[in-house]
């Protein structure tokens, strides 16, 4: 069973102000924080590494963490890199609570799904809007997350692109139980389109960190997607 989860990007964040702009967004109602890393040479631009996730860590505790009274948050890392496979275990020691890698980036996806998980955090999957969902078929039933891109990676704020709908449709038909992230353009406009088609983890930056209330769009996503697992008969209570 599945349930709504909303993971602002920090890309979209005041990197002046990081801590507190994901305290900020966390005590809105975000589930999770989504990570965006890209090494400029998988995707034409370049953002952050480790030492940003290991010290938004410190800020930022994990959900399970019962020492501090900090707002807490799921760390999403979404590794728009080339040889994800170099660099799981140092994000799992700066602070990663799930890898996603590309499927683009790496020719033995299965074998990189069992390093991630060999490190006990949860292992994901990314396609670009190009690549057929077809791809995942095979690897989805040891996936913990599949992400579909609804736009090109690699810069924030683009239109989101409602024809890679179908490839949700598809994933969510097949494998009922698994997260489905969407990742692009998504805000009150659109998180209709992604709920109707089965998406239940939803990154959405611009939209909840530059709102005057980030609370109010992170609950209207997470209505919109509730009543659409409800439907489907697949929401976690």
């Amino acid at each position: 069973m599945v349930k709504p989860i909303v993971a602002p990007s920090i890309l979209a964040s005041d990197f002046a102000n990081l801590g507190c702009d994901c305290h900020r967004v966390i005590n809105a109602g975000a589930d999770w924080l989504h990570i965006d890393v890209m090494d400029g040479h998988f995707v034409p631009n370049i953002t952050l590494g480790q030492p940003i996730v290991k010290s938004l860590r410190q800020a930022v505790p994990r959900p399970n963490d019962t020492t501090s009274d900090k707002p807490k948050a799921f760390f999403d890392c979404h590794m728009m890199i080339e040889n994800p496979e170099i660099y799981v275990e140092d994000f799992v020691n700066s602070g990663a609570d799930q890898f996603t890698f590309h499927y683009e980036s790496t020719s033995e996806p299965l074998a990189l799904v069992k390093l991630i998980k060999s490190f006990g955090i949860r292992a994901a999957c990314a396609i670009k809007p190009g690549t057929p969902v077809d791809v995942l078929f095979e690897l989805a039933p040891h996936l913990d997350m599949a992400l579909v891109m609804t736009v090109e990676p690699g810069f924030g704020g683009q239109k989101f692109m409602a024809d890679m709908m179908p490839k949700v449709s598809i994933l969510r038909e097949r494998f009922p139980q698994l997260d489905i992230q969407v990742d692009g353009g998504l805000g009150k406009e659109t998180i209709p389109q992604a709920a109707d088609a089965g998406a239940n983890v939803i990154v959405a930056g611009t939209s909840v960190f530059t709102a005057q209330d980030p609370a109010d769009v992170i609950s209207f996503m997470k209505n919109k997607v509730n009543e659409q697992l409800e439907k489907r008969g697949v929401l976690t209570e």
